[in-house]
């Protein structure tokens, strides 16, 4: 009867333990005045090789259940609270703030260049002391807006993105989201700006916000106008960069085939011709820039129209010689 009773005991004592271990054993999750909030897991840090399932490592040596005092991270850096094993020796070093406290990507609504993320998962990986940061240029918060001209005297993002410490702010699509954009133009078919390809040559400081507000809403230029140094016309005047006469460049282009049945089918090679005249020799004076669905006789063309315009023996062969250049026959 005695060790029966003293079985019960033990087993009561066995199940009590285990009812106080299932109501202790549990995330806290900590909300801190700037810093988000932090979670301290039991179950990890009990599973830690030297624990070995030992409350007693941590209560009552560095945490008073009773008092619930909270600590500050000056006084984890002198040892205190986490600071006793957060050291960079028995455990990771309280400078790689992230693995406790929570971060995320972040997303600034700038009206003139769009969505504007900044990436802590980037910028951690780069370094993961947080302190270069916060709280002496950010506070771990919400935080005062700044200008690109604010950036640019060393404030916010400019106190590193100086060019020395880290790429300069001149280098805007590293922020700023830019995409190719293709314009629908009517008569001469859909006409594509790439930004990666000028960005890399001129950098966005050439264009925005002198020539173009930084969104899609400016006006539409002809090529009148750019040929007056407006819009692309700017840069495009073949002292920069290769002139706005230079279609070919910006404009699609392709060879046309016209078929006849009796002297067989007719191709005509804008890079042929472009290689040796500009676009506006034939356009849009003699040929509009679409494709015209009224047929041209040979008579006509003996005539000065169309193709017979430069086709009259001076400035080009004539239609009325050498058809086995244009027909295949």
């Amino acid at each position: 009867m005695k060790y029966r009773v003293s079985f019960c005991m033990l087993a009561l004592l066995l199940l009590f333990q285990g009812a106080a271990l299932a109501v202790t054993i549990r995330d806290v999750t900590f909300v801190t005045g700037n810093a988000g909030k932090v979670v301290f897991s039991h179950v990890k840090h009990l599973d830690k090789k030297g624990l070995a399932r030992n409350c007693r490592a941590c209560h009552d040596a560095l945490f008073d259940l009773k008092k619930k005092t909270h600590y500050t991270m000056s006084d984890m850096q002198k040892g205190r609270s986490c600071g006793a094993c957060h050291n960079g020796k028995k455990g990771f070093s309280l400078a790689a703030c992230a693995r406790c406290h929570q971060t995320r990507e972040v997303v600034f609504n700038v009206k003139a260049t769009g969505p504007t993320g900044f990436s802590h998962r980037l910028h951690l990986a780069t370094t993961a002391d947080c302190g270069l940061c916060h709280p002496s240029i950010f506070a771990a918060g919400p935080n005062k807006r700044f200008t690109m001209a604010e950036m640019e005297q060393g404030k916010s993002c400019g106190a590193c993105h100086n060019g020395t410490k880290a790429f300069g702010l001149a280098s805007c699509v590293a922020c700023h989201p830019v995409k190719e954009i293709t314009y629908k133009v009517k008569v001469t078919g859909p006409t594509r700006f790439s930004h990666k390809n000028h960005s890399a040559v001129a950098g966005c400081g050439k264009c925005h916000p002198v020539l173009y507000a930084p969104n899609l809403k400016n006006r539409h230029v002809d090529m009148a106008a750019m040929e007056k140094g407006k819009s692309c016309g700017a840069c495009h005047n073949s002292k920069q960069a290769f002139s706005v006469k230079e279609c070919t460049k910006c404009h699609p282009v392709r060879e046309l085939l016209f078929e006849e049945k009796s002297t067989g089918n007719v191709v005509f090679s804008h890079t042929f011709h472009t290689g040796l005249y500009t676009c506006a020799d034939c356009h849009a004076s003699r040929y509009t820039t679409t494709r015209s669905t009224v047929p041209v006789s040979m008579q006509e063309m003996e005539k000065g129209k169309s193709c017979g315009g430069c086709h009259d023996g001076k400035t080009a062969f004539s239609v009325k010689d050498k058809c086995e250049s244009c027909h295949k026959m």
